[in-house]
């Protein structure tokens, strides 16, 4: 299992980082991931990339903007870049990334997991579950367009992802860790960060517990049992949180979904959750119908309540200073080199940078 551990809020920017900041994001991320494996271990790699807190500031560190959504995208690209270098030697691995490429992450898991001889399934499980818990069980209003799987060779894991309202401009990320949490489903996020939305349908939220309850058992009746109460909720005068859920929910459309979780016969959420082509609106729907018609409520609560190292690409707080971004990267493999030989003083004196060196 796995624990959402925050997300934040970023401003949606455009563009990508330039070749010369990129190449040297991936250096300094390579030997930043060595000398924690080093001093760490693999498991505390990925319990900090799971905190929202440290993954930015680790973005920042690398140069990229403070506040950009192009952060998440680009860290998790230079760390997987890295990774395909050092990732063997210290058996960490990374897999997705944005776009098409986030479709190829069961294949890319799999084709990892069993070079290390590892079960790929449960990998695969917790990579396709996080990215359904925050795209159809949290309704937020951000779309899921980047997913980052990052795994040990022990099978410990940890999600980066993050979803855009281009309406609002704004990206909003989410942290997962295989450590800490019973469920997928319930209360799965231990720390938030980022600006409430106006209108949340929260499915994993502790209180939509009746609702978990409810919904596997209306999934289970005949597709047009459901439509028909659909049918008769759209033509209610409902308030305005609910009218705004129906508003664009064409019960007729959804009649394939519901024929396919009638034949799926799920025995609990989570089961349900998984079903393929159950998205957002089948799950709203089903939601609505708990509610109003069975009164078994869903929850409506909002979860979500270092750049001067280097500099940033766009110029804030400065100018990336290319020099001394590259005397970084020198330093930090002198002294993994001679750490590695025995001569542990300049690691010794490396244990004062406090972003690599204080738990979050």
């Amino acid at each position: 299992m796995g624990v959402r551990t925050g997300y934040a809020d970023l401003p949606l920017h455009g563009g990508k980082a330039p070749r010369w900041l990129f190449t040297r994001m991936v250096r300094l991320a390579r030997e930043i991931l060595l000398l924690m494996a080093d001093e760490f271990g693999t498991q505390e790699i990925l319990r900090r990339l799971s905190d929202p807190h440290w993954f930015q500031a680790l973005g920042c560190l690398l140069g990229f903007d403070w506040h950009s959504s192009g952060l998440t995208t680009t860290t998790c690209g230079a760390l997987k870049e890295a990774l395909r270098e050092v990732g063997p030697e210290i058996g960490l691995f990374a897999a997705g990334g944005k776009g098409a490429v986030s479709l190829r992450t069961p294949t890319e898991i799999q084709t990892s997991a069993e070079k290390i001889g590892i079960d790929p399934a449960p990998l695969v499980y917790a990579s396709r579950m996080s990215a359904k818990v925050d795209s159809a069980a949290l309704q937020d209003g951000f779309q899921i367009y980047h997913h980052a799987f990052f795994f040990d060779s022990a099978g410990r894991w940890c999600v980066v992802q993050q979803g855009m309202r281009e309406t609002a401009h704004l990206a909003r990320r989410y942290h997962w860790l295989s450590q800490g949490l019973r469920s997928f489903v319930v209360e799965p996020h231990a720390g938030v960060i980022g600006a409430e939305s106006k209108l949340v349908l929260n499915l994993v939220a502790q209180e939509a517990e009746p609702a978990r309850i409810v919904i596997p058992e209306l999934a289970q009746k005949p597709p047009d049992v459901l439509v028909t109460e659909l049918q008769k909720i759209k033509s209610l005068k409902l308030p305005e949180r609910h009218a705004l859920l129906i508003s664009d929910i064409d019960p007729r459309r959804l009649e394939s979904v519901f024929l396919r979780t009638y034949e799926a016969q799920a025995q609990n959420f989570e089961e349900l959750l998984g079903v393929p082509g159950l998205g957002a609106k089948g799950l709203r729907a089903l939601a609505l119908l708990s509610e109003l018609v069975y009164g078994a409520p869903a929850s409506f609560r909002d979860p979500a309540r270092f750049s001067y190292a280097h500099g940033g690409k766009d110029g804030t707080p400065y100018p990336v200073d290319r020099d001394t971004y590259d005397r970084t990267i020198a330093v930090l493999a002198r002294a993994i080199r001679r750490a590695r030989l025995g001569e542990r003083e300049e690691l010794a004196r490396l244990k004062k940078l406090p972003l690599l060196f204080r738990s979050p």
